[in-house]
């Protein structure tokens, strides 16, 4: 398969991106940054010991040797000796030599001690006559290099370069306590010998130690960042609007409280997102309703203007023609005022429905539910609609359920209802003319009141719309018998307002209609009876 210039800029975003992350990745600024730090300490050790290493030095070894001397002092005090090497006993010998033999050993401090009879008390075994020689130089002479850095009343602390060999040394010398004269002398050259090695050693551990540090730090930090690409990765689905990822880290940490957090906002936004959703789906419907609801508002006006158009017209006509005397003959009058006023009762009675159909759908007309018997209602209807149907040449059968009838309603709205469906019934009689009322049983405690009509089929694209104000399906025939199609109107507004079923279907040779109603409490555990 050929590649795309698509895909090869896709490619190639891909890897920039990999080679900014990269750039910009934890992992290797954590590494850069601890490297960093290494070599600048390393490099800071190496300048303190350039200079200030010789300076500590110098103060230890001051230090150390003010406590030597303080300590031969007690020790000839203890013995009560007077500087003499006649006093010197064998225990003062050991002991002296003791202190500074471990002070030779631990601090590299030579010394000599002379008495006060010009006797040699005790000389290190590294240092023969040049100690007492200069001993004798610091007391009887004043042309040596030296430098002071230190003195009280009994002796001094100098730094000593010699001539011929350029060599330097810390020497203390002076009178103790005793009188004795000594001389405490340590080598200070070997300091810049030991800083050259110390930064040499500091060099080659610090780079050791930053590159071996580093590698460590790199891949710690990879474990470390794991749980933050791991919260990126939670981001990025969450902007897709994929709420259900969740952090499943378990530390307490920084990290696991961040990771709290992203999957407390995943829930809020899970939350948030969702009511936004209906709202925005609630909103839709109720602009769709709107829409309809205008829609609807323009076709009402459009119905009404055109149904009252007819009537009005013939008002009109037959009134002009009653006020020119078209016809002077009473029987002529009298056809035109009948015609009059049927043309207005049929407007007064579609203008009276459009009234309670108004009151039905805005809720100014509520429900008053009671207990009432359906079949005495049918009964009643049936009688009173008997005679119209004969005129229409037509039969009416009602076949009555054995159970008892008692049902949950407002009875005048239900009146309405079988009223409009009988009608309808009675207006679109044909081939045996037969018009059939039935109550059966139905599921939910229920029962189904069907009217059915011989006659022709709705059409199947009619079946849903027969409902809707002014629809009529053939409206040469709706004109004819005086139809309003405002009759369906109501029974669906009433049967919403019961919230009960209702509908429609074409059956064999004709139409029915139904509707069904909650039976009554003292019915609801009678065994049903039989269907007719």
């Amino acid at each position: 398969m050929m590649r795309t210039a698509d895909d090869t800029n896709n490619s190639e975003r891909k890897h920039m991106m990999r080679a900014s992350y990269m750039k910009q990745s934890l992992r290797v600024k954590f590494t850069l940054l601890f490297i960093l730090v290494m070599v600048a300490a390393t490099g800071i050790s190496i300048l303190l010991n350039l200079y200030f290493l010789e300076d500590y030095y110098l103060e230890n070894k001051k230090d150390a040797v003010a406590e030597e001397i303080s300590e031969i002092n007690r020790v000839m005090n203890q013995y009560q000796f007077t500087g003499s090497s006649r006093d010197m006993s064998d225990e003062l010998t050991s002991e002296l030599s003791q202190i500074l033999t471990e002070c030779w050993s631990k601090y590299n401090i030579s010394a000599v001690l002379v008495g006060t009879d010009d006797v040699v008390l005790f000389r290190s075994s590294s240092e023969m006559v040049d100690l007492q020689r200069r001993l004798g130089q610091y007391i009887f002479s004043d042309n040596m290099d030296i430098r002071k850095i230190y003195g009280n009343s009994s002796y001094q602390i100098v730094i000593m370069k010699e001539s011929h060999s350029n060599a330097r040394y810390m020497d203390a010398f002076g009178f103790l306590e005793s009188g004795c004269g000594f001389l405490l002398s340590t080598p200070v050259e070997s300091i810049r010998e030991s800083a050259s090695i110390s930064n040499k050693f500091f060099v080659l551990t610090g780079v050791s130690v930053a590159l071996f540090a580093g590698m460590y730090i790199f891949f710690i930090m990879k474990r470390m960042t794991r749980p933050i690409l791991e919260l990126t990765t939670i981001a990025n689905r969450m902007a897709k609007q994929d709420f259900h990822v969740r952090y499943q880290g378990d530390s307490q940490d920084e990290v696991g409280l961040l990771g709290n957090s992203m999957n407390y906002l995943a829930s809020e936004l899970e939350k948030t997102i969702t009511e936004l959703k209906a709202a925005n789906e609630q909103l839709q419907k109720d602009i769709e309703e709107k829409i309809q609801i205008d829609d609807m508002r323009k076709e009402f006006l459009s119905n009404v203007s055109h149904e009252l158009k007819t009537p009005i017209a013939i008002i009109q006509g037959y009134a002009e023609g009653l006020h020119d005397c078209v016809n002077d003959d009473p029987e002529s009058r009298e056809f035109y005022c009948d015609v009059i006023m049927d043309e207005a009762a049929k407007m007064n009675q579609m203008v009276q429905k459009l009234l309670n159909l108004n009151h039905l759908e805005f809720g100014s007309h509520t429900c008053e539910i009671t207990e009432f018997d359906l079949s005495e209602m049918i009964h009643g209807m049936v009688d009173s609609t008997r005679i119209l149907l004969q005129q229409k040449e037509g039969t009416m059968e009602y076949r009555e359920n054995d159970r008892s009838m008692m049902v949950l309603g407002d009875e005048f709205m239900i009146e309405e209802v079988l009223k409009n469906y009988i009608s309808n019934a009675c207006n679109h009689l044909d081939g045996e003319r037969k018009v059939l009322i039935s109550a059966d049983d139905s599921r939910d405690n229920r029962i189904r009141v069907s009217v059915y009509n011989t006659g022709e089929h709705i059409p199947r694209e009619s079946l849903d719309k027969v409902w809707i104000k002014f629809y009529k399906v053939d409206k040469a025939r709706t004109r004819e018998y005086g139809g309003s199609g405002i009759g369906l109107s109501i029974v669906k507004a009433i049967m919403d307002q019961h919230g009960c079923p209702y509908g429609v279907e074409n059956t064999t040779g004709g139409v029915v209609f139904w509707f069904e109603l909650n039976r009554a409490p003292a019915d609801a555990g009678a065994d049903p009876g039989n269907n007719l």
